[in-house]
């Protein structure tokens, strides 16, 4: 078994689940997500591809949960060498004055809430030489992206502070911005749009895990 750990929160579909799968080559990959099937999926994928995962079926808006769960990775393995957060909601596009109080709601506790939850959960498992990785959406500033652009922005500023709070002394954060992919969530905002200019999820994570793992530091984004 690898030595290197990798905490992937939002690992079920898209961009998780890609970067799961390349990360298995190299990384003892812990899988979470709340989608039990489609975990499942990613690790039969895994399994096929020779690498190992370790499933972890849970809300990452349940503080109770997230915090069982580090205290077991701890316990196992005392620290871990990358997280990549990639969880979101994606709340439905709607004018800025009809947005649905629930939908912005679920957007909060998935966005920003959980974020917040989890960055002070993880700090001490990454230590000074792990790396966090959050994913920038330079389209969710746009007309009806009021619920889900308010709250990316938030996650965002989250890792951000952290991001420039930890300069000197690590770990190291980095915010990367994924190419538009072919994804549920993007089928969801465009469901009219044409997907064969779009990359493909997996190809998209080869992509960014050359940054993500480049251990130069990246710039702070501010």
């Amino acid at each position: 078994m690898t030595d290197k750990i990798a905490l992937i929160t939002g690992a079920s579909r898209g961009l998780g689940a890609a970067l799961a799968e390349s990360l298995s080559a190299s990384h003892h990959v812990i899988a979470v997500a709340r989608t039990i099937g489609a975990l499942e999926e990613l690790d039969d994928r895994i399994i096929a591809s020779g690498g190992q995962a370790s499933l972890a079926p849970m809300d990452i808006t349940n503080p109770e949960a997230m915090a069982q769960l580090c205290r077991s990775l701890y316990d196992r393995w005392g620290k871990i060498d990358l997280w990549v957060h990639a969880a979101v909601h994606a709340a439905p596009l709607s004018p800025a004055s009809t947005i649905d109080r629930k939908d912005f709601a679920k957007s909060l506790a998935v966005n920003v809430t959980a974020t917040a939850t989890l960055i002070p959960f993880i700090a001490p498992l990454l230590g000074e030489d792990g790396t966090a990785v959050f994913f920038d959406d330079p389209e969710a500033k746009g007309k009806f992206f009021g619920a889900y652009g308010a709250t990316k922005a938030a996650q965002l500023a989250l890792a951000q502070s952290w991001q420039a709070e930890a300069l000197k002394v690590g770990p190291a954060i980095k915010i990367v911005p994924p190419k538009p992919m072919s994804t549920a969530t993007r089928a969801r905002f465009y469901p009219g749009e044409n997907r064969s200019g779009l990359n493909d999820p997996k190809g998209e994570a080869k992509r960014l895990l050359a940054e993500i793992l480049d251990p130069t530091p990246s710039p702070t984004r501010l």
